[in-house]
């Protein structure tokens, strides 16, 4: 087999298998947020104020998942680009000298 196509499906296991982690973790997470935002409903000697600094760590998490989420994207691309690279140069070099 190929070298780059052992390459590519490397890096295509780590993808998914990270994707399917992130998933998890992000369920698990709103899970947690599901709870916690019942438990503040029904806590009547929380503080209003309590309660918005939690909300704002709650919504401070999510946005620092999904900015985590993107750059880990954009990793994968630039990996698979980088390595897609030197394949896609010699299929057209082979393409242009048939």
């Amino acid at each position: 087999m190929e070298q780059g196509k052992i390459v590519k499906q490397m890096i295509d296991f780590h993808k998914t298998t990270f994707d399917n982690t992130f998933n998890a973790m992000s369920i698990l997470q709103e899970q947690t947020e599901r709870m916690v935002t019942m438990f503040l409903e029904q806590a009547p000697w929380v503080p209003e104020e309590g309660k918005k600094v939690i909300n704002d760590w709650v919504e401070a998490y999510k946005k620092g998942r999904s900015e985590f989420k993107a750059a880990v994207d954009e990793s994968y691309k630039k990996v698979e680009d980088f390595f897609a690279g030197p394949a896609a140069a010699k299929e057209t070099k082979t393409k242009a000298t048939k």
